[in-house]
């Protein structure tokens, strides 16, 4: 038997990529070391944690997040001001109002700058173990520094209400929640991430969050007084009370299926249509033939899915469109007539039903965080179709190039995967060993940028199709439950990160 590292997916693999620059640079990190020291942290464990033990962990964290998810903010006016950012909810997994208002905003933003300055060489990085630990450190220091900004923004711009009819006291509350919050979530990722739970804290998030959503919006049991009587905001649950209270059965039926104001019968297919869709690509791979040298007659494959770098092109995608939005709603507050303010875009309330009942929300109506938004509905594709055209591209050639862009930084590029291969005296089966990189080339580039592609198809098809939450929410929420469905499996068999070879 032989170890080969799979192919895992990069939201739960952070270790910094080796720059390959000289020594010379000068580096960064190090200087860091005295704010590092301060940090709060997770100590690794001094033993191996049982699998019983790991899921106990990950439900308690995953607890801890759902309760911060439902705990209003003190001091926040209930619907007082419109939510500036509800489209984005799933995908942060944030909620409004709630502890967790910034929701991973921080964290993502951190890491992946932190990855791509590290890949570039901006940061260099050793891959000794005192350099991965200043990495990790400084990531989460900017992390922290990050939820303190982002706080002390969404305080000022007006989020929870004008600052002065707030009181300067009540404001640096809610900004101190925030900023606390947000560093909890941090300490909660690196409490999965040092191996006590399951996976990592930010795809737990997601996945519950979008879960979460899908349920409420399927089977919420509240009742919501319109213009056609009273009706159950849950979309099953509307189903079955139309058909029940309307004498026009036709009629009942065609309603529960197209209603607009509120989650339909349409939405809950579509949604499990795509989670079946996802599902199925999942299990596309190419499988190379590999032997071991050293012992003849042992041989394994490694595998490359269609979904190389798994679900961190639409995170990559989700954190850029997000800050987007963040700062082209911090301009709309402050300057709306400033000209950058036009081309980063304008911003209108509209309302929309939620579980507080209806309540107003900011859209996007102008500029580029408008035409990177995705259509509210099949209708804007022929009121609109620039828009709709110019969101398809965008999203997908914005996942591709995140794709390719990840395999450099993150240390699974073609040349990065035959040295792993190399270094435990692996060969690719019919092809000599300075072959191996070529053969990898034909392969990893095109799954990486395909698959991205791919991905961003199947989040345009949610979203037009009109899947609950959003095509991005659901695509993270499904990647990220298959994930831990695969390392269910590997643990039942006692795998690991394991091939078995045979003879």
């Amino acid at each position: 038997q032989a170890t080969c590292r799979d192919h895992q997916s990069p939201t739960s693999d952070r270790r910094p990529p080796s720059s390959g620059l000289p020594d010379t640079m000068p580096r960064l990190l190090p200087s860091l070391r005295p704010f590092l020291q301060a940090l709060p942290e997770v100590e690794a464990p001094d033993r191996k944690i049982i699998y019983r033990e790991r899921l106990l962990w990950t439900g308690v964290v995953m607890l801890i997040f759902l309760v911060c998810c439902n705990l209003p903010l003190y001091g926040v006016p209930v619907n007082k001001s419109p939510d500036p950012f509800y489209w984005m909810r799933v995908m942060l997994a944030s909620n409004r109002g709630t502890l967790m208002e910034l929701g991973i905003a921080p964290i993502v933003t951190s890491g992946i700058t932190m990855q791509v300055l590290s890949g570039w060489g901006i940061i260099t990085v050793q891959q000794s173990k005192d350099d991965r630990g200043l990495f990790s450190g400084a990531q989460k220091f900017f992390g922290i520094v990050l939820c303190f900004v982002q706080a002390f923004l969404y305080v000022v711009c007006g989020t929870y209400g004008p600052v002065s009819e707030l009181g300067f006291a009540l404001a640096f509350i809610i900004g101190l929640q925030l900023a606390v919050a947000g560093c909890v979530v941090i300490i909660l990722d690196e409490l999965m991430q040092k191996g006590y739970g399951i996976g990592s804290g930010i795809s737990l998030f997601i996945a519950a969050n979008a879960c979460e959503n899908v349920v409420w919006k399927s089977f919420a049991p509240v009742s919501i007084q319109t213009a056609r009587g009273t009706e159950y905001e849950g979309a099953v649950i509307a189903f079955f009370h139309l058909l029940f209270t309307r004498s026009d059965k036709a009629r009942a039926l065609k309603e529960a299926f197209t209603r607009g104001n509120l989650p339909n019968l349409w939405n809950v297919i579509i949604t499990v249509v795509v989670f079946g869709c996802i599902v199925f690509f999942q299990g596309w791979r190419v499988e190379l033939p590999i032997k071991f040298q050293k012992y003849r007659g042992q041989q394994a494959t490694y595998p490359i899915k269609l979904f190389y770098t798994g679900n961190m092109s639409i995170i990559m995608y989700t954190a850029l469109v997000s800050n987007i939005a963040f700062f082209s709603q911090v301009l709309h507050a402050r300057l709306p007539a400033n000209l950058l303010t036009r081309l980063m875009g304008s911003w209108e309330e509209v309302l929309v039903s939620g579980k507080e009942g209806a309540q107003g929300v900011m859209i996007p109506t102008s500029g580029l965080a408008y035409y990177i938004s995705p259509p509210r509905s099949l209708i804007e594709l022929f009121t609109d179709p620039f828009h709709a055209l110019f969101y398809i591209v965008f999203v997908l050639v914005t996942c591709a190039l995140f794709s390719k862009t990840w395999i450099e930084v993150s240390g699974s590029a073609p040349r990065d995967v035959a040295k792993q291969l190399q270094n435990q005296q692996m060969v690719m089966k019919g092809h000599r060993d300075v072959a191996m990189i070529t053969v990898l080339n034909r392969y990893i580039p095109t799954a990486a940028a395909f698959g991205g592609m791919c991905i961003g198809a199947l989040t345009v098809m949610a979203d037009f199709l009109g899947a609950i939450g959003s095509g991005t929410g659901i695509l993270l929420a499904v990647t990220i439950i298959y994930q831990y469905y695969e390392m269910f499996l590997k643990e039942q068999q006692g795998l690991g990160d394991t091939y078995q070879f045979t003879e």
